[in-house]
């Protein structure tokens, strides 16, 4: 029996994959949600605004598997906050929590329920990468006391949406720094644990705008296909989730040194990720200061 433990599996490209493992035999799928979980899925609840329910959920993870081993860890949850002034009950910027530092507590602390042989995977995107060119602003930096704690930063953008776009692509290069970082943890690699950051890509048909105005959440919810078709570089949703399935379900073998996969026109590829997302006193820095925020050991 395979056991796959997901977040951000109610809808879009999570739904899709979340529906390909339930429907792989001697497959059992936990799912963190506010929403409905698809037939089959074992629901827990899960609200990543709050770290305290970060810490609930992985009590419920651990009660559910009793003596058995995680062999997919498969963090996709995210969203666009409409501006930058969101904050979370524990005091921090609601964009970095939900796309970054919830999953960083929540991998750190089912780590030592992983298989032998298991996966990992972390929803991240092209915005990251400022050589990407995408419609959103690209990071200055991955300072997570910063980031978390935005007021604080002297270069803080002053526009909302501006500030809303950063927010969302610097947690996500936080995302593949985090990525580089576990592959190293030295529980990581006794159990030969496999490590990815996963780009979807820019996927049209999912609730990613849900916060946008309304005229665009509609667009890109409503009018995926026609957008795909007016816009090449543009995934569906189908491909982004079967691609993000076959990683839950241990089908993806990636390329020796290559840990960042990217949906490309529907084909997974393998790419590079940003120079800052490479640098490695960045990463480092990144891993320690997530710890403290989060009151756990580096």
């Amino acid at each position: 029996m395979r056991t796959i433990v997901m977040t951000g599996g109610t809808s879009g490209i999570g739904e899709v994959a979340a529906r390909q493992v339930l429907a792989t035999p001697d497959t059992r799928l936990l799912l963190g949600t506010r929403g409905q979980a698809p037939d089959g899925a074992e629901s827990l609840p899960l609200d990543l605004t709050r770290l305290a329910d970060v810490r609930s959920f992985v009590d419920g993870v651990n009660d559910r598997l009793g003596t058995s081993e995680i062999d997919a860890l498969v963090l996709n949850a995210g969203e666009n906050q409409p501006n930058g002034d969101g904050r979370t009950p524990d005091g921090f910027e609601t964009s970095f929590v939900v796309n970054y530092l919830a999953h960083y507590l929540l991998l750190r602390l089912l780590l030592p329920r992983l298989a032998d042989g298991a996966v990992v995977s972390l929803t991240t995107s092209g915005t990251h990468d400022p050589e990407e060119n995408t419609m959103l602003p690209p990071p200055r930096h991955a300072d997570a006391t910063l980031l978390a704690r935005p007021d604080r930063d002297p270069e803080r953008d002053v526009e909302p949406r501006v500030a809303a776009g950063r927010a969302y692509s610097s947690a996500k290069l936080c995302t593949i720094l985090a990525v580089r970082a576990l592959a190293l943890q030295p529980e990581v690699v006794a159990k030969n644990v496999t490590v990815l950051a996963y780009d979807p890509g820019p996927t049209p048909g999912t609730g990613l705008l849900r916060n946008a105005p309304a005229v665009a959440n509609v667009a890109w919810r409503v009018l995926g296909g026609l957008l795909r078709r007016m816009v090449r570089r543009y995934n569906s949703k189908e491909a982004g989730g079967a691609h993000l399935g076959a990683i839950a379900l241990g089908r993806v073998n990636p390329p020796a040194g290559r840990y960042y996969a990217a949906v490309r026109r529907d084909a997974l590829t393998w790419l590079e990720p940003s120079k800052l997302a490479r640098d490695d006193k960045v990463r480092d820095a990144l891993w320690r200061d997530s710890a403290s925020l989060v009151d756990l050991q580096p």
